[in-house]
């Protein structure tokens, strides 16, 4: 069996076409489609199926993807077992949320960078709840995020840090009493993702204290939500290291709150069966000492 053909076929999972799985390996479409009928022949099984205009994983395609990724992993193993561990290679593929990845990743992604040049380093940014699903999943080598519950048995968590909830404003903005119960404010709550954590703790405390906000703007991003909060366009519930200089100069303006839970916990997460690379110990030791 080739390993070319098992690769391909893992890559056009985590790609969802034939297409793009050919970019990503820079294959025609048709080695693409050969490799996988060829995997099928060999292995007695139909892996897709076209429904439409699309191939589809079979419920045999997706019963045999993790001992698909066991020997991948294995593979991974196994060549960096036999280079040693003084030259870190292989792939490595980390999932984070927005916030940490901008304001608390950067040193320790330019000291890995500097450690382990011949590493593939995949980063890729979501919600927790995505990464916490795609780490139960095993798509995801592991992934730094906030604790947001419903881990199960097969992960292992490590606590890297607790950090404080702020409601920021405009120096200007006039309506500051967010603790008044039974109100109906005029303000745009501002968020980067309606999923996110801090956005879900706040929305809670709005709903405990029978506040009831105008509207919800979601920006996509922290930054595009900084200078929104500045302009006066509406106030953000944010993890304060991300508004840390903003507040120290002025440019925003913290709003008093009365919530219990003013605090996210950030985690390293990753599943219990994945083998922890030379690459992969190293990435999370830096991130341990640098956030």
């Amino acid at each position: 069996m080739e390993l070319k053909y098992i690769k391909t076929f893992k890559t056009i999972v985590e790609a969802g076409s034939f297409q793009k799985a050919a970019e990503i390996l820079n294959y025609s479409q048709s080695t693409i489609t050969f490799q996988i009928q060829q995997l099928e022949q060999e292995l007695s099984i139909k892996l897709f199926e076209k429904i439409g205009r699309k191939m589809i994983l079979t419920d045999i395609g997706k019963s045999i993807l993790p001992h698909i990724d066991e020997v991948l992993e294995k593979i991974c193993f196994i060549e960096s077992y036999c280079k040693g561990t003084k030259e870190l290679s292989g792939e490595l593929t980390v999932a984070i949320p927005e916030s940490f990845l901008t304001y608390k990743s950067q040193v320790a992604l330019k000291l890995f960078r500097q450690q382990a040049p011949n590493v593939k380093l995949s980063i890729q940014m979501g919600n927790c709840i995505d990464i916490r699903e795609q780490i139960m999943n095993g798509y995801i080598d592991f992934g730094l995020h906030y604790d947001v519950g419903g881990y199960n048995s097969s992960t292992q968590i490590e606590k890297l840090g607790e950090y404080e909830i702020d409601l920021v404003c405009s120096p200007s903005f006039q309506e500051r009493d967010f603790i008044t119960k039974h109100q109906r404010k005029r303000v745009c709550l501002l968020t980067d993702d309606k999923n996110s954590i801090f956005f879900s703790i706040f929305s809670r405390y709005l709903a405990e204290q029978d506040i009831v906000m105008d509207s919800v703007l979601e920006l996509g991003s922290i930054e595009t939500i900084k200078r929104s909060v500045a302009s006066n366009i509406g106030v953000a519930a944010l993890p304060r290291f991300t508004v840390k200089d903003e507040l120290e100069n002025g440019t925003l303006n913290t709003i008093e709150i009365s919530m219990e839970q003013k605090k996210i916990v950030a985690i390293c997460v990753f599943h219990k069966n994945k083998w922890i690379s030379p690459a992969m110990k190293r990435f999370i030791s830096l991130i341990k000492t640098n956030v």
